[in-house]
C-alpha cells in the first residue's frame, strides 16, 4: 500500500459516486484517475491494467466531449441514458475476444505478468465498458460488475489490498448504479414523452 495508492483509492470512491449520480463530472475524475494508476499498476506488474488506464485517459476526453457536445437530445440539450442498440452487441463482443486474446498474448510473450489471462480480461471488458459509458448505454454498469469482481480477486492476489478493497465496493456500487440509471432513464423517457405530447 503506497500513498499514490491511497489517492487513487480517494479519487476512485469519488469517480464512482459521480458516475452512480450520471454526473458529466465524473469524467473530470476519469482523467485523474488513470494519471494515477498508471504508476500504480506498472510497479505491481500488472501490465495490461498499465496500458488500459493510458486508454482510460483518452477514453475520458472522449467522454467529456462526448457528453457535452455529442449525441444531445437538440429540444434539452442533453444526453439521455440510452440502451445499448442490440445491432452493437456482435460488434463489442468480437471487440471483447480480439482484445482478449490480444492483450494475453502480448503478456505471456513480452513480459514477465504471471496473471496474463485474468489481466487481460479485465482489460478488454473494462475497453467495451468504457466505451458504452462513454457512449451512457445503462448496460455499460453489467460489464463493470464483472469486471469489478475479477480484479477484487485479482489485486488480492497481487498483495493491493487497499485497491481490492476498492474494487469491491465498485462492485457493490455497480449493481447500486445499474438500478439507479435504470430509474433516471425511465424518469427521462417519461419527461420525453410528456413534452412531446404537449
Amino acid at each position: 500500500m503506497t500513498v499514490l495508492e491511497l489517492f487513487g483509492t480517494l479519487v476512485g470512491l469519488i469517480y464512482l459516486w459521480l458516475e452512480y449520480k450520471a454526473s458529466i463530472y465524473l469524467w473530470i475524475t476519469g482523467i485523474i484517475m488513470p494519471a494515477i494508476y498508471i504508476f500504480v499498476y506498472y510497479n505491481a506488474g500488472l501490465y495490461a491494467d498499465f496500458g488500459i488506464n493510458i486508454y482510460y485517459l483518452l477514453a475520458a476526453i472522449y467522454g467529456w466531449l462526448y457528453w457535452t457536445y455529442g449525441g444531445k437530445n437538440k429540444e434539452t440539450n442533453y444526453l439521455p441514458i440510452t440502451h445499448a442498440p442490440t445491432r452493437i452487441y456482435l460488434a463489442l463482443l468480437c471487440t471483447f475476444v480480439v482484445f482478449f486474446i490480444g492483450i494475453a498474448w502480448i503478456l505471456i510473450e513480452f513480459t514477465d505478468s504471471n496473471v496474463p489471462w485474468l489481466d487481460s480480461f479485465t482489460t478488454a471488458l473494462s475497453i467495451v465498458g468504457m466505451w458504452m459509458l462513454a457512449k451512457k448505454y445503462v448496460e455499460q454498469w453489467l460489464s463493470w460488475i464483472l469486471v469489478d469482481i475479477v480484479s477484487s480477486g485479482l489485486y488480492i492476489y497481487k498483495e493491493l489490498y487497499l485497491t481490492a478493497g476498492l474494487y469491491f465496493i465498485y462492485t457493490v456500487i455497480a449493481v447500486l448504479g445499474y438500478m439507479k440509471w435504470k430509474k433516471i432513464m425511465t424518469h427521462e423517457q417519461k419527461m420525453a414523452t410528456s413534452s412531446s405530447c404537449s
